[in-house]
């Protein structure tokens, strides 16, 4: 499964179509926002993919996608290296967390996730082109 495209100018990001739209429906930013939004984050993690590698924790490796989890600040972080505003950082947060959810629900691992998540955050980058 490739990255979703968005629509948007042609951008890509890893999160699939149903996490985008629940994500839509409880975000504070318009929903024809989010995916341009998603897509400038990819931008930005999927060059430091190594660094998550090394780093922190993949409950995930799939052709399209790695995914990870990180410190509950992480996103704050991204947010500022990014400027993005509180209410951005926090729709993309839930997009990423939202997908893991998702794919918790489909591998029998929804209650571990939502456990994980607890705690911790998660981070889905798209590796599609990117060397491992």
């Amino acid at each position: 499964m490739a990255m979703e495209s968005t629509g948007n100018g042609g951008e890509d990001h890893p999160i699939d179509g149903t996490a985008l739209l629940k994500t839509a429906a409880l975000a504070s930013v318009p929903a024809d926002r989010l995916p341009a939004l998603l897509a400038r984050v990819q931008t930005d993690l999927g060059p430091r993919i190594d660094e998550y590698r090394r780093r922190y924790e993949r409950i995930e490796a799939a052709p399209d996608r790695e995914t990870f989890l990180v410190e509950p600040d992480h996103w704050e972080d991204v947010g500022a290296r990014l400027d993005l505003a509180d209410r951005e950082r926090d729709a993309v947060a839930r997009a990423h967390e939202t997908a893991v959810e998702r794919w918790g629900a489909t591998t029998d691992r929804r209650a571990e996730f939502e456990t994980a998540l607890e705690i911790r955050s998660a981070v889905v980058i798209g590796v599609d082109g990117i060397e491992e």
